[in-house]
């Protein structure tokens, strides 16, 4: 996979923010060496956040946040800085804009607070430095205008981002070299045309790198693959949907999990998700569930958020739940009159993100899970799904 293959939930995401006409897209423009954002001296020009997947040297594959004014006033002022505040939840860095001329604000001092408060790594960049003689000790001084400073400002972001993606693991420290995963990959009217979906891309990706063998197969050829291997799998791997079949036909002495679990575990919410599935026993009638994906796409007669989960929980509960959905970007900023939160494995969003969703959660006390792991609890394999981590397996009662 290369760099301009990376997926965007993979790349670092760094935002950057200010009030109004301080500069921010003028720098996003200097920084990237491309015009991404229009640039004016009419404030507010910047409505709607700007996202740009790009290479950005020394970092490597970026998301480029560029964000509207937080002083935008009005009512459509008010959505813009909405907007921008949700912008926050994706960021790994942030890089607060500020007019030298003018100096820090009230507004600049809040927006530091919640850099603080979110955990967000920050650096505040006094811009227009061609037009003012201030020293600034808590910031960087630089001038879009003439691109001044320009190379310091990237160095400098670059320190402020630590990562431990590059070591972090789908599957492949489970593995030895030479080990087999079978993959069971579903062909059905709701799977994407001439491709595997990410996740599972990503799994076959990993499993490589682990120098073992990745063998896939379409869930009705899974016991005929078992019988032809030479040697028992270390692991089989399932996309959710089939998880009842499929933990049918792999033996008891083969581990057993899914895409979806694994995803939970590489953005880091396994734990809470097992913990969330549980939630099920309690749900009644009109209780309202909200049911989120990160994605975006045409939803299929079978699509597995909108028609098979729900139908699933009907039939586990015996209840007639109320089920709501969000997609791609909008996940509601209230969650209290909600009884259960069930998430994709997000694969298009970044670990961040998904840990902002699940604290959002956890705050308004709603059970958190994903696609995964609550279909592996309503067809009673999820202990076994999740034997491969033991250290987790062993608080399921």
């Amino acid at each position: 996979m290369g760099l301009n293959d990376t997926p965007s939930a993979e790349r670092l995401h760094i935002g950057f923010f200010g009030m109004r006409n301080a500069g921010k897209s003028s720098i996003v423009n200097a920084v990237t060496g491309q015009e991404l954002s229009v640039v004016s001296d009419v404030k507010g020009t910047t409505t709607d956040p700007v996202y740009k997947a790009m290479e950005l040297l020394p970092m490597g594959p970026v998301v480029i946040i560029d964000t509207a004014g937080y002083d935008d006033t009005g009512a459509l002022g008010a959505l813009r800085v909405q907007k921008t505040m949700q912008a926050l939840n994706r960021c790994d860095c942030a890089v607060l804009i500020i007019d030298g001329t003018i100096g820090k604000q009230s507004q600049d001092s809040a927006m530091e607070t919640q850099f603080r408060q979110k955990g967000i790594p920050f650096l505040i960049v006094y811009n227009k430095a061609d037009c003012f003689d201030t020293v600034y000790p808590d910031g960087i001084t630089v001038s879009a205008y003439d691109s001044v400073d320009m190379y310091t400002l990237k160095e400098t972001i670059a320190a402020l981002i630590k990562t431990d993606t590059a070591t972090k693991k789908i599957i492949g420290d489970k593995l030895n070299p030479g080990d087999t995963a079978v993959l069971v990959v579903p062909v059905d009217s709701a799977a994407p045309k001439g491709r595997l979906i990410l996740p599972q891309q990503q799994t076959i990706r990993d499993i490589l790198e682990a120098d073992a063998q990745a063998f896939v197969v379409k869930e009705n050829g899974l016991s005929s693959a078992l019988t032809e291997l030479t040697k028992k799998p270390a692991v089989v791997i399932t996309d959710s949907q089939v998880f009842g079949k499929v933990s049918a036909v792999t033996p008891d002495d083969v581990l057993l999990t899914s895409f979806s679990i694994l995803m939970a575990r590489y953005k880091g919410f396994l734990v809470p998700a097992v913990r969330g599935a549980a939630a099920l026993k309690k749900i009644k009638t009109g209780d309202r569930i909200l049911i989120s994906e990160g994605c975006t796409h045409h939803r299929q007669c079978e699509d597995i958020g909108t028609v098979k989960l729900p139908g699933w929980i009907r039939r586990f509960t015996g209840a007639e739940p109320k089920f709501e959905f969000s997609s791609g970007r909008d996940f509601p900023a209230a969650l209290d009159t909600y009884k259960l939160i069930i998430h994709c494995g997000g694969c298009m969003l970044n670990e961040r993100e998904m840990r902002y969703r699940m604290q959002t959660a956890q705050d308004y006390g709603v059970p958190f899970t994903n696609y995964g792991t609550v279909i592996a609890y309503m067809h009673g394999v999820l202990k076994r799904s999740l034997q491969i981590f033991p250290e987790i397996a062993s608080t399921i009662e």
